[in-house]
C-alpha cells in the first residue's frame, strides 16, 4: 500500500467514554516469584496491528497489516524504517516481534506489562524510551492515558502502543508524507525526538481544558455552591495527579538522556531534547498551579457554604427578633386572671379600646424593629446574596 493513500482512513474515531479514575492508577504488578520477562496480557487488549513507514530523502512508503517477520528486511536498509505496533493483545505476535528486533526479555516485559514508569535505558545497539501519552477525549470530557514504547536502532525505530490507531503522531506522519521540515533528511534518532516531542506537546491541550474547568467551577463554587462541586473538585484533583505522575518521570528521563547522551543520537538532537525538557518543566508548573487552585476551591466551597448558612441564620434571627416581643405581649394577655377579684388583675381587659391598642402596640414594635434592622443594612444583604 502506498504511503500517499489517505492516512485519515487509518485513524479510528474516538468514542466519548467516561474516564475511570481507578484505571489511571492501575499499575501492573507481577505475581511473586514470576520469571523475568513474563508477559501479562490484559484480557481486553487489542490484537497488534503493525504499520511500516520507510523513508529517505527522496521517497516515503507505507505498508499496513505486516507480520513481524516481514519487518526484518527493513532493519538493515540505509533508509529509516518506522515500525509502529498498536495493540498488546497477542503474546505470540509480541514474542515474534521481540525475536525479530532482538529485544531483551526485560525490554519486552516493560513494553507489554503496562503501565511502566517513564524511563530511558541503554542496551547494546538499542535505546529504549518508555513514555506516557495523553490524549483528550471527544467533547472534552476527560483524557486517555497510554504508554508508548520507543526502541531506537541505527536505522529503525520501533514504537509500541496500547491501542491501535489512537495516538498524537499524525502531525509527524504528515511531515514525513509531505517532506515538511528536516525529518526526511535525518535518521532514526531525530524521528524518536519528533515523536517524544509530540507526546510532550499533547499535554497542553488537555491542561487547557482543565484550566477552563477550574475557572467555571470557581464561579459556580462562589455564586452557587452545591454538593456536586465537591465531587467535581475531587475528580479534577485525581486526574491532575495522574497527569503529574505521567509527566514527572518523563522530565527525569529527558534530563538523563541529555546529560548522558547516546551513541544512537546525534549531538544536535540533544539540543532539541533540551527544548522538550523545558516544556516538560512548564507542564509540571501548570499542573502544580492547577492542583493548588483545585485545593483552594475546597476552601472556597466551605467558605461559601458557611456564608450562605450565616445569611440563613441572620434571616431567622431577624424573624425571631420581630416575633419575640409580639409573643411576649400575646403571652401576657393570654394569662387568665380574674379582674373581679382585684383591680390589678388585667385592668386592660375592661378597656373599651384595649384590643385595638394591643394590636397597635404590636404593629409599632414590628415596624420599629424592621426599621432598626434596615438601618443596620441587614435587609440589603438579603436582597444582594453572594
Amino acid at each position: 500500500m502506498s504511503y500517499e493513500n489517505d492516512l485519515n482512513t487509518n485513524v479510528r474515531s474516538l468514542s466519548d467514554e467516561d474516564i475511570d479514575i481507578e484505571e489511571l492508577f492501575d499499575y501492573a504488578y507481577e505475581k511473586p516469584g514470576s520469571m523475568p520477562g513474563t508477559l501479562n496480557i490484559k484480557p481486553d487488549a487489542k490484537h497488534p496491528q503493525i504499520v511500516l513507514i520507510d523513508y529517505n530523502r527522496d521517497r516515503a512508503h507505507r505498508q499496513e497489516n505486516l507480520t513481524p517477520e516481514a519487518c526484518a528486511k527493513h532493519l538493515t536498509t540505509a533508509s529509516v524504517s518506522w515500525v509502529d505496533v498498536g495493540g498488546l493483545g497477542s503474546e505470540d505476535v509480541l514474542q515474534r516481534l521481540g525475536a525479530v528486533f532482538n529485544l531483551h526479555p526485560l525490554v519486552l516485559e516493560d513494553i507489554v506489562n503496562v503501565p511502566q514508569r517513564p524511563k530511558v535505558e541503554e542496551y547494546p545497539e538499542q535505546l529504549v524510551i518508555i513514555a506516557q501519552m495523553v490524549l483528550p477525549k471527544p467533547k472534552k470530557t476527560s483524557f486517555w492515558l497510554e504508554q508508548v514504547s520507543l526502541i531506537v536502532g541505527k536505522n529503525y525505530l520501533l514504537t509500541v502502543q496500547e491501542e491501535p490507531n489512537r495516538d498524537c503522531f499524525q502531525g509527524v506522519r504528515q511531515r514525513i508524507r509531505f517532506k515538511k521540515g528536516n525529518i526526511r533528511n535525518e535518521g532514526s534518532g531525530y524521528l524518536a525526538y519528533a515523536l517524544w516531542d509530540a507526546i510532550i506537546d499533547g499535554f497542553f491541550p488537555v491542561l487547557e481544558v482543565y484550566g477552563e474547568k477550574i475557572e467555571d467551577l470557581e464561579d459556580e463554587v462562589i455564586f452557587n455552591p452545591s454538593n456536586r462541586n465537591l465531587s467535581e473538585i475531587y475528580k479534577i484533583k485525581r486526574e491532575l495527579l495522574a497527569l503529574r505522575r505521567a509527566i514527572w518521570p518523563q522530565r527525569s528521563a529527558l534530563n538523563t538522556l541529555i546529560r548522558d547522551g547516546s551513541e544512537l543520537l546525534d549531538p544536535e538532537i540533544l539540543v532539541y531534547l533540551r527544548d522538550c525538557y523545558d516544556r516538560s518543566v512548564q507542564i509540571i508548573d501548570i499542573i502544580e498551579t492547577y492542583r493548588e487552585l483545585a485545593s483552594s476551591l475546597t476552601d472556597i466551597y466551605l467558605s461559601s457554604i458557611s456564608n450562605k448558612m450565616n445569611e440563613i441564620m441572620k434571616l431567622l434571627t431577624v424573624i425571631s427578633s420581630i416575633f419575640i416581643p409580639l409573643t411576649f405581649i400575646a403571652g401576657i394577655y393570654g394569662m387568665n386572671f380574674n379582674t373581679q377579684v382585684s383591680p390589678w388583675n388585667m385592668p386592660e381587659l375592661d378597656w373599651y379600646w384595649g384590643y385595638p391598642l394591643c394590636w397597635l402596640l404590636m404593629v409599632a414594635i414590628s415596624v420599629g424593629l424592621i426599621y432598626f434592622f434596615w438601618q443596620r443594612g441587614w435587609f440589603k444583604d438579603f436582597s444582594n446574596p453572594q
